[in-house]
């Protein structure tokens, strides 16, 4: 599983560990959503603050 974390567009290095804890946690959030296809590839989630 390739995780990625970008804040104001500059990435953000991320150790296997914090992967594997994003990565569980939106592949728990998206398997929990009604209507979604089991064999996603990409999910992408983007959260602007004001």
């Amino acid at each position: 599983m390739r995780v990625k974390l970008k804040i104001d567009g500059e990435e953000v290095p991320l150790n296997p560990f914090v992967t594997k804890i994003f990565g569980n946690l939106l592949q728990a959030m998206v398997a929990s959503l009604h209507g979604i296809n089991e064999a996603w590839r990409e999910a992408v989630l983007e959260v602007e603050r004001d």
